[in-house]
């Protein structure tokens, strides 16, 4: 073995010495350690148990000294319990002392009830005696009575009964007479006074239209270039706008004729520009009345545009305005339609404010009333009808529509809108200065509605009422029977639609009351 081999050997060896000696001298370190920390245990637990020993001992203490105060507190509440019981026990006795003489005056008063139910039996025996006493004296006096009367007992019941349910009948009829003219007569003074005050709220313009257009003329050279060569000229105008002109000895003037005021408003509007230009040959006289046309189109829509602005109907189908506008160049009587229809549009909405119902509704009824009007001339039918069914086509409520068609009594009126709307048209079309009509003819008119009623049998007297559109017969009871009335109301509308002629309808009322008048002397 060489040097260094022997040097490792020696190395490992010292090592493994000094990791035997390493281990021995830890080993002891433990032990020693380990022998104090069992002692430092043994003390700590000697500690342990000593104060819990004294901890234990304060516990008791105190548990004891909580018992005392608990038993404390509870002699003294078991005390005042005592006192509390007595004090109710003697409430108690006092209460059945109490109860106990109650007891007696009820024994006492049951006695003296026992003593007089017994007196009652008595009497009710003695009632009940007389009773059948009487009972067998009114029979006697009944057969005596009927004896003489000649009359059984149910016969003079049924008598008695039917004399008084007469007299009932009479009592309950003069009764309902009185209400019902207490209630006509404030109605119409209600009603008056609704009416008064919407036409005192109402102060609207007034424009009256011609039914006839005229043309002036700068001269009566014009009246030969409107005829024009062979009368091409008066020929093509008459063609493009569907008016007859008529050219007479009247000074300067054309008179143009036709029953469409529309299309007499466009061939007013064409001769004037003509007349104005100076160039007046068919070819100028067609672009003319096109542009003419073009711009009335405009004018109307505008027209109706406005009327429900100022009336305040949102939301009309533009047809239907276009309709309104029209009715600017339409007239009855001398009355613009537009105007008119504006007019009993706000007098609807004062008179519907004054009972509480809508006003914007009343207001466009009023306003779409006469909108048949604009087209009665190319539909055929009463303009109530034909505006109903227009206003149901562009899609207004019902309601609405039902009053358009009510407003002259084509169709019942059914509600207070449609009586509104009669009203307000009545007012507008019947005050004065709205409308124009020859006093004669007028007069004549109302003449011969008289005349006519009065020609049959049976009348006793009648009056053309409301301008003449509303005639009232009154009729004998005695000579006319209610089928009969009903047919001679149907007679005399006939006789007045052959025999007169006048505008719109009239009503016809024949009236049969039977009054019985008795006096109390």
């Amino acid at each position: 073995m060489n040097i260094s081999g022997t040097m490792m050997l020696l190395l490992g060896f010292d090592l493994i010495v000094g990791a035997i000696i390493g281990f021995y001298l830890r080993k002891k370190l433990i032990e020693g350690n380990q022998a104090n920390v069992e002692a430092q245990g043994r003390q700590i637990i000697e500690n342990a148990l000593h104060e819990a020993e004294q901890a234990k001992k304060e516990i008791l203490l105190q548990a004891k000294e909580e018992a005392y105060q608990a038993k404390k507190e509870a002699e003294k509440e078991i005390k005042a319990s005592r006192y509390e019981i007595k004090d109710e026990q003697r409430r108690i006795d006092r209460k059945l002392d109490e109860v106990q003489d109650e007891l007696d005056d009820l024994k006492k008063s049951a006695s003296a009830l026992n003593s007089r139910e017994e007196k009652l039996v008595t009497r009710e025996q003695g009632v009940a005696r007389h009773e059948k006493e009487m009972d067998a004296l009114i029979e006697e006096q009944r057969y005596k009575l009927e004896k003489i009367s000649g009359i059984g007992r149910d016969e003079a019941k049924e008598q008695l009964m039917a004399s008084i349910e007469s007299e009932a009948r009479m009592d309950a009829a003069k009764r309902l007479s009185f209400i019902e003219n207490e209630m006509k007569l404030e109605a119409d003074r209600k009603g008056k006074n609704i009416l008064a005050l919407a036409m005192a709220r109402y102060a609207g313009d007034y424009v009256a239209g011609k039914t006839v257009s005229m043309v002036p003329l700068p001269n009566d050279e014009m009246k030969g270039r409107i005829i024009g060569r062979e009368g091409r000229n008066i020929r093509a105008i008459e063609a493009a706008t569907g008016i007859d002109i008529i050219i007479d000895d009247t000074p300067e003037a054309v008179i143009l004729s036709g029953f469409n005021p529309v299309r007499r408003e466009i061939a007013r509007l064409a001769l004037l520009q003509l007349i104005s230009d100076g160039r007046i040959h068919p070819a100028r006289i067609e672009e003319v009345v096109a542009k003419v046309t073009e711009d009335l189109e405009v004018e109307i829509k505008e027209a109706g545009e406005q009327a429900t602005f100022d009336v305040g109907a949102h939301g009309m189908h533009v047809d239907l305005i276009n309709l309104i506008g029209r009715l600017k160049y339409r007239t009855s009587y001398g009355q613009n339609i537009l105007q008119h229809s504006l007019e009993v549009a706000f007098l609807c909405g004062v008179m519907a404010a004054e009972l509480g119902l809508d006003v914007k509704k009343a207001k466009r009824t009023g306003l779409l009333h006469d909108v048949g009007k604009a087209v009665d001339h190319e539909v055929e039918g009463s303009h109530a009808i034909i505006g109903r069914d227009l206003a149901k086509k562009y899609g207004e409520p019902e309601d609405i529509v039902y009053a358009i068609g009510a407003h002259h009594e084509d169709q019942p009126p059914k509600s207070v809108l449609d009586v509104l709307v009669q009203a307000a048209d009545a007012l507008s079309g019947a005050r004065p200065g709205a409308r124009k009509e020859m006093l004669q003819s007028y007069v004549k008119r109302l003449e011969d509605l008289e005349k006519i009623a009065n020609s049959f049998e049976g009348v006793e007297k009648s009056y053309a009422i409301q301008a003449g559109r509303d005639l009232r017969i009154i009729v004998d009871s005695k000579k006319v029977r209610d089928d009969e009335a009903t047919l001679m109301s149907r007679d005399i509308a006939k006789n007045i639609e052959e025999q007169l002629t006048y505008p719109g309808q009239i009503r016809v009322t024949v009236i049969r009351e039977t009054r019985a008048v008795e006096y109390a002397k």
